[in-house]
């Protein structure tokens, strides 16, 4: 009997002092958040490595922001910030860059919130004088930049975002293999560019402007197209068993030096990568198609992760601060309803 007694005393002494307890222990969880607490669990995580095209193709205006005419590079350049700024922590990116016809790592995937300033700092230096050729072999860019996704260790998903412009033409007999095999990397092809064909703006190697290129000073066939060289010179011979075959998507013999999205030959290199081929449509498309689920379980592979409880501290000592208003409001209420049932049973006799 005594040791019930002592309970209800407890009890009692606790309700009394119920704002106290409250009180106390959201001081406590709010003094918890300061002290950075978390676990670690397994959770789909999204890292990309992204190789940007800076050929000089990319330069060409087609492409708008904000109703503003811009490149094909500044359009892909927004759409990849806005990327960074719209993934979750945890994420990762990287940067790398394609011309001629290799793709470089600038800079290994790293998480995007705690390196954010880094990742957009590099991103914005990135621009066409980093190019030391105007040759733009996409396909072996393209294989390039899937050696370079599958050699790291966390095998990252791949995001090449081009115009598809291949410089100089290549014959569809003679295409270059790729060194994986279909599926071996996961990940995106990025079409940039209008479907206007507009002339390729030339510029020095610093950047400033030469005027455009013309239909004389680029390849208009592929070099395997004109023939071996005889034993006289100037003469072209060609073997009599070359079978006719159909161009390439978007190949555009005697108007090479115009420049449009290659579409139907990115789709291509897509289908045979095991890639996605989607297209930029503005600032934000490329991070809401990364935001779809579909997309983005494909992409994502569980990592651990850690998962900060400061947030779910701090509601719970803002519930604790706000119960006592919660319990009143609770019991003026229940109060007016039985004040309600008994006039209503007074005015009933």
């Amino acid at each position: 009997m005594m040791g019930r007694g002592r309970v209800g005393r407890l009890v009692r002494a606790l309700g009394e002092r119920r704002e106290a307890l409250l009180l106390a222990l959201a001081a406590l969880a709010l003094a918890a958040t300061f002290l950075g607490p978390g676990v670690q669990a397994l959770r789909p995580q999204l890292e990309l490595v992204v190789v940007l095209d800076i050929t000089q193709s990319m330069n060409v205006v087609d492409a708008s922001v904000a109703g503003k005419p811009v490149s094909r590079l500044a359009a892909a350049k927004l759409a990849l910030e806005h990327l960074l700024d719209a993934l979750p922590c945890g994420s990762k990116i990287g940067w790398g860059l394609f011309t001629e016809h290799r793709s470089f790592l600038l800079l290994s995937p790293i998480e995007v919130c705690e390196h954010h300033r880094e990742l957009r700092d590099e991103l914005r230096r990135i621009d066409g004088r980093m190019a030391w050729s105007g040759n733009s072999e996409v396909a072996k860019g393209l294989n390039s930049g899937m050696q370079i996704a599958k050699a790291l260790d966390a095998q990252p998903a791949l995001v090449f975002v081009t115009d598809g412009h291949e410089a100089p033409p290549i014959n569809p007999r003679y295409r270059p293999n790729f060194s994986l095999a279909r599926g071996d990397v996961r990940g995106l092809i990025v079409g940039v560019g209008g479907e206007t064909p507009l002339p390729i703006p030339k510029v020095d190697p610093l950047g400033r402007p030469l005027g455009e290129w013309g239909a004389d000073e680029v390849l208009q066939i592929d070099p395997r197209s004109q023939g071996r060289g005889g034993s006289v010179s100037g003469e072209q011979m060609a073997d009599d068993d070359e079978r006719i075959v159909a161009p390439l998507p978007g190949a555009s013999p005697g108007n090479e030096h115009l420049s449009s999205l290659r579409e139907g030959y990115l789709e291509l290199l897509a289908s045979e990568t095991g890639l996605i081929y989607v297209r930029l449509a503005g600032e934000a498309s490329l991070a809401n198609i990364l935001a779809e689920p579909a997309l983005e379980s494909s992409l994502a592979r569980p990592a651990p992760t850690r998962v900060d409880l400061r947030a779910l501290l701090a509601a719970a000592a803002a519930l604790l601060l706000l119960w006592p208003l919660l319990a009143a409001w609770r019991g003026a209420r229940t109060g007016r309803r039985a004040r309600t049932t008994r006039d209503a049973s007074h005015h009933a006799r």
